[in-house]
């Protein structure tokens, strides 16, 4: 499975259009590491124990799947000779089931572990969303920024400064209701995909 960072949740956190700055006021902008913040508050510890622990729990049960696999496989392949084409048949197509089965549990643990992320980071970001807005307007930024990666984020700004309206209408767009970002994934590591053994061809014996 791949590495929990704690990084990767930057991008749950939603802009916030609370701020009390006055007209008059002089433009103030501040900034701020997410991923530092999140990383020294208490919660990221138990987060990060969380998460591993739940990471385990679906890589033992991928790791069981394919053992089962892997030793069925083998069996195949040492009495493979002796069987009928109707029992091969058969156990081929077992063969066949339980590759595709390991490859959906893997598709949906990645997509699980990704939720559970989510799920706990949930309250820490709300945390911080609060408090960035409760800085800021003690503090007198109209925005702040968040300095991680390339391209800066937006965490806390006057909702007159949003020109997204305004934008539409010259493009001759009606605003709506605003969507919802899809959510980044990030697929975890796959172990090496897992082959169905050849089809071993000899003749049945009579009697």
């Amino acid at each position: 499975m791949n590495k929990i960072r704690l990084a990767l949740a930057v991008a749950v956190l939603t802009f916030s259009t609370a701020t009390s700055a006055l007209a008059q006021a002089p433009l103030k902008i501040g900034y701020t590491s997410v991923e530092y913040v999140l990383s020294q508050m208490p919660e990221s510890r138990q987060i990060e124990s969380d998460l591993k622990a739940y990471s385990s729990q679906l890589e033992a049960q991928l790791k069981s799947k394919y053992a089962d696999y892997q030793t069925k496989a083998e069996a195949y392949q040492k009495g493979a000779s002796t069987m009928t084409d109707v029992v091969r048949a058969d156990k081929e197509k077992e063969l066949t089931n339980l590759q595709t089965s390991i490859q959906e549990f893997q598709r949906s643990a990645d997509q699980s572990l990704q939720q559970k992320q989510q799920s706990l980071l949930k309250p820490a970001l709300d945390k911080l969303q609060k408090t960035i807005d409760q800085v800021a307007d003690e503090n007198g930024y109209t925005y702040v920024l968040n300095s991680d990666g390339a391209s800066p984020v937006l965490l806390h700004g006057p909702k007159e400064g949003d020109i997204s309206d305004l934008v539409l209408k010259k493009m001759g767009v009606t605003p709506g209701a605003p969507k919802a970002a899809p959510a980044a994934t990030t697929p975890a590591a796959t172990p090496a995909p897992a082959t169905t053994p050849a089809k071993t061809k000899t003749k049945t014996k009579k009697g």
